[in-house]
C-alpha cells in the first residue's frame, strides 16, 4: 500500500510504497477514510519514542470502512463504516471494564504498531465501534485519542455539575475536548491559552473565562486538565480548592514538575494521569458522538498534505483537532 512512513527515526516522514497490510485471525483490515494528527508524530520524528521496527506508518486516529476479515472475526462485515479505539489491548483484558487499559500488554495504534496514516489499517475486531452516525468522517477521526483521554480523566476526577474546571493549554485536541465534555456534564469552565485569539475563540465555544496562560490565574477550580507541565503547574495547583482534582495528559513544557507535599497533603488533593481510554470509556464516547456532542476541527486537509499539517502541530497554531481526508 501507500502511506506517509518513517525509513529511520530520529528522520522526516515520506509518502511511498511500505507492505500491504493483511488481516489475521480475528483482525479487520480497514480502508481509511479519515486520520488525525496528535503531537506523537512529531514525536516519532525524533526517536522519542523511536518506532520498534522499520518503516513505520504513523496515526493514532483513525476511522473507515471493512475491507476485509480475517478468519473467526463475525462481528463486522465488510462494508461496515467503522472508528478504532487508540489504545489496543489483549482481547482477554477487557474483561478489566474501565481499567482494560491499564493491561501492561497495551499498546498504541500509530507508534507500537502501524496506524492510520496511509490506505489501510489493521487493528484486532474487539478495538472496533460502529462509526456514529451522522457524523463525518472528519469529525469521527478526531475523537478516539482526545476526547477519550479526557472523558476518562473527568470520569476519574467525579466531576459533577457546576463544579469549577480550569484547562490549562486550550487548544491542543485533550485540553479541547475537556472543554465541550466538561460543557456538556454542566461545569463551569475556564480555560488558559498564551494566544489570545484562542482565548476569544475558547469564549465563543462556551468557556466561561479564558486567561493568559503564564499566571496566576484569578479562580477556585474543583477540577484542573493540565497538559502543559512545569510552565503553568505552580499556578494549576494553587488554584484546586480543598479536595481538588489535578488531572494531568500531558507534559508540553516538559516532564518535570516540583510538588509541594504539604500542600498535597493539608488540601487533599487529587493527582490524575491518563493516556487513552478504554474500550468501554471509548464506546460510552462513541455514544455521546452519536448523540450530537460537538468537536472542534482545526483544518481539514487531504492526506497529501500531511506535512503541511505536521508544521500546524509544531507551531501549536491549532485550536481543536487536525484532520486528514483520505481519497475513497
Amino acid at each position: 500500500m501507500h502511506a506517509w512512513h518513517l525509513p529511520e527515526s530520529p528522520g522526516q516522514f515520506v509518502w511511498g510504497e511500505v507492505p500491504d497490510p493483511v488481516a489475521g485471525p480475528g483482525q479487520v483490515r480497514i480502508r481509511v477514510r479519515a486520520s488525525a494528527l496528535n503531537h506523537m508524530d512529531l514525536w516519532l520524528t525524533t526517536g522519542l519514542p523511536k518506532p520498534p521496527v522499520f518503516p513505520h506508518v504513523p496515526g493514532n486516529d483513525v476511522a473507515g470502512v471493512v475491507e476485509s476479515l480475517g478468519e473467526g472475526v463475525t462481528s463486522f462485515a465488510i462494508g461496515d463504516e467503522v472508528v478504532i479505539n487508540t489504545a489496543l489491548v489483549p482481547e482477554s483484558a477487557l474483561q478489566r471494564g474501565v481499567d482494560s487499559v491499564l493491561d501492561p500488554k497495551m499498546r498504541l495504534l500509530g507508534e507500537h504498531c502501524w496506524g492510520g496514516h496511509g490506505e489501510f489499517c489493521v487493528v484486532a475486531a474487539h478495538q472496533l465501534e460502529f462509526k456514529p452516525k451522522n457524523r463525518t468522517w472528519a469529525e469521527v477521526a478526531s475523537y478516539p485519542v482526545c476526547t477519550t483521554t479526557a472523558w476518562r480523566l473527568l470520569r476519574r476526577a467525579r466531576l459533577a455539575p457546576d463544579e469549577t474546571v480550569l484547562i490549562t493549554g486550550i487548544g491542543g485536541g485533550v485540553a479541547t475536548a475537556a472543554m465541550q465534555l466538561a460543557i456538556h456534564l454542566g461545569a463551569r469552565v475556564f480555560v488558559t491559552s498564551r494566544d489570545p485569539a484562542k482565548r476569544a475563540r475558547a469564549l465563543e465555544l462556551g468557556a466561561e473565562g479564558a486567561f493568559d496562560s503564564k499566571g496566576p490565574y484569578p479562580i477556585s477550580a474543583d477540577v484542573v486538565v493540565d497538559s502543559i507541565g512545569p510552565a503553568t503547574w505552580e499556578y494549576s495547583v494553587r488554584t484546586l480548592r480543598h479536595g481538588g482534582r489535578m488531572c494531568v495528559c500531558g507534559g508540553t513544557s516538559g516532564p518535570k514538575v516540583e510538588l509541594n507535599l504539604p500542600r498535597l497533603f493539608f488540601k487533599q488533593l487529587d493527582i490524575l494521569g491518563a493516556s487513552c481510554g478504554s474500550q468501554e470509556e471509548f464506546r460510552y464516547v462513541t455514544s455521546l458522538m452519536e448523540q450530537g456532542l460537538p468537536v472542534v476541527l482545526d483544518e481539514i486537509l487531504p492526506l497529501s498534505e500531511f506535512p503541511r499539517a505536521l508544521d500546524r502541530l509544531r507551531t501549536a497554531s491549532q485550536l481543536g483537532k487536525v484532520i486528514l481526508e483520505h481519497p475513497e
